[in-house]
């Protein structure tokens, strides 16, 4: 993604290495041929393994003790996922040594599939959905996934501490558009054998949909906040209307900002909070994220934008009371853009869901222009999986998003339409200003309605400072809002950003 090049494929003289080692070239000169050829729709698995229920595709298990590298007591080792209800494609996957590339078959000997009637139907070819790869992550000897390459181009991971949660891609193609998207999937794979004390780890990767080819290299650095370094090269069969790169996929059910639905007990439900957005302007921008009634997509117009990341950002356990689900321990991902991109947009994709179950958060950066046939697309970023993996910056953060109905108070009667909107602020510069009569103030904007009153308070218990504003909508309108806390001419906190639709959580 850092250096995005949308000029005419060259040739690669270069072809894939059949017996050493393989490199990004060798993965992108075997994407460029198939994207010069007709596409070629992979094989679905059986209907019986698609037609399975949750509860009997949750008992397939890899077992521990045929994990790939295991008998070589290396710290990096590999189990692999066999494909059942949505995961309908099988990929293969192969191991790159001093010896060559081989193939790892797939044997129904290295699974517990709960069932023993069904083992006899799986077909001894059937092929894998995906693989983990586990690391000593938490405890030193004890290796446990880290990174996960699961169904389409879908891959998630984990830092020190954390459970699994949000999804990154591969690539996005329309997605959030009328027309409906394309999911290209991860058909091959290629793991290049660590050393026993190795600390990072490569996987090749190749992309195949009707649009698109691409080979992908992923180094993977397992750690406190777990770094995956991607690069790509992309060369699209057909035009793309809005491509999607370094795609992150999350779920928002309601939160703090919203109300909560009837019957349900948690206070919160979601593995992601926020879109940040490092522009390259110097702005950081934070965007709550909501739960729409009708699907939502926004354009954040960017130059050269240096990250964007959807994170968590409430981890505290009373945030979400679930013991099981975990949510205060999910990761936030943060892609940091290695070189300048060009003008494009980082767009957020927000979908009506009905419960937690679905991914219904999508947020990438896309290229200005639609993407014609015949292009190269050149990427290059950092992909980093946490606590908080984004990097430190001298603003203030978003703490708390707060929305309502104002009451009225000291004689005044704000109108039954009207919001109130409490955002909290910590950190930064704020962290320097001393005393509740600074003249910290805030300045809001709204488009489609009015500010009817504003202030600024310091709460020194949690040492935060806070942005109160009313505000009343237009008839029958929707509301986008920006917000941020200054003193004088200089900018304290990140820009909060939020758009309340007409039709909402707070309304019948």
């Amino acid at each position: 993604m850092g250096a995005l090049l949308l000029s005419a494929a060259v040739v690669l003289s270069v072809a894939p290495a059949p017996a050493q080692a393989i490199e990004l070239r060798d993965v992108a000169a075997l994407a460029k041929q198939r994207a010069a050829e007709p596409y070629r729709a992979p094989t679905e698995i059986p209907a019986f393994l698609q037609e399975l229920s949750y509860e009997q595709a949750r008992l397939f298990r890899f077992l521990p003790e045929r994990r790939l590298w295991r008998a070589t007591n290396s710290q990096f080792q590999a189990s692999f996922i066999a494909p059942a209800r949505h995961q309908r494609y099988p990929v293969k996957i192969r191991r790159v040594t001093a010896e060559g590339v081989r193939d790892i078959p797939f044997d129904r000997e290295q699974f517990d599939f709960g069932d023993p009637d069904l083992v006899k139907r799986i077909p001894p070819d059937l092929g894998y959905a995906g693989l983990r790869l586990e690391y000593p992550i938490n405890r030193a000897g004890e290796p446990e996934p880290v990174v996960e390459f699961s169904g389409a181009s879908y891959f998630r991971g984990v830092g020190k501490g954390g459970v699994p949660g949000l999804w990154a891609r591969g690539l996005a193609i329309d997605t959030g558009l009328p027309g409906g998207e394309e999911f290209p999937l991860f058909s091959e794979f290629w793991l290049e054998q660590p050393r026993t004390t190795a600390t990072s780890m490569k996987i090749f990767a190749l992309l195949e949909g009707p649009s698109v080819a691409g080979g992908y290299e992923f180094t993977v650095m397992p750690g406190e906040t777990t770094r995956v370094s991607v690069r790509a090269e992309i060369f699209t069969r057909k035009p793309v209307t809005m491509l999607g790169l370094a795609p992150l996929t999350s779920m928002f059910f309601y939160g703090e900002n919203t109300a909560r639905p009837l019957g349900q007990w948690r206070p919160e439900m979601h593995h992601s909070d926020g879109l940040l957005v490092n522009d390259g302007s110097g702005e950081w921008l934070w965007r709550p994220l909501l739960n729409p009634r009708t699907p939502e997509l926004y354009g954040f117009t960017v130059n050269n934008a240096k990250g964007f990341g959807l994170l968590q950002r409430d981890r505290r356990f009373d945030a979400y009371e679930d013991g099981d689900a975990n949510y205060q321990l999910r990761p936030g991902a943060w892609v940091t853009l290695r070189q300048p991109t060009g003008p494009g947009r980082i767009v957020l994709v927000e979908i009506p869901s009905p419960d937690e179950t679905n991914d219904n958060i999508v947020a990438f950066w896309s290229p200005e222009k639609a993407v014609p046939a015949g292009q190269r697309i050149v990427l290059d970023y950092d992909l980093f999986l946490g606590a908080r993996p984004e990097p430190d910056s001298a603003l203030a953060t978003v703490v708390n998003t707060l929305v309502g109905r104002p009451s009225g108070a000291q004689g005044r009667h704000p109108p039954a339409e009207a919001y109130r909107f409490v955002i909290d602020f910590a950190g930064g510069g704020l962290g320097k200003i001393k005393g509740r009569d600074a003249p910290v103030a805030g300045n809001v904007s709204v488009a489609g309605g009015k500010v009817l009153e504003q202030y600024v308070e310091y709460l020194p218990v949690p040492d935060r400072w806070r942005l109160v504003f009313v505000v009343r909508p237009e008839p029958e309108s929707g509301m986008e809002m920006r917000a941020f806390l200054h003193l004088g001419d200089d900018t304290l906190s990140e820009t909060w950003s939020y758009h309340l639709p007409f039709a909402n959580s707070l309304t019948p």
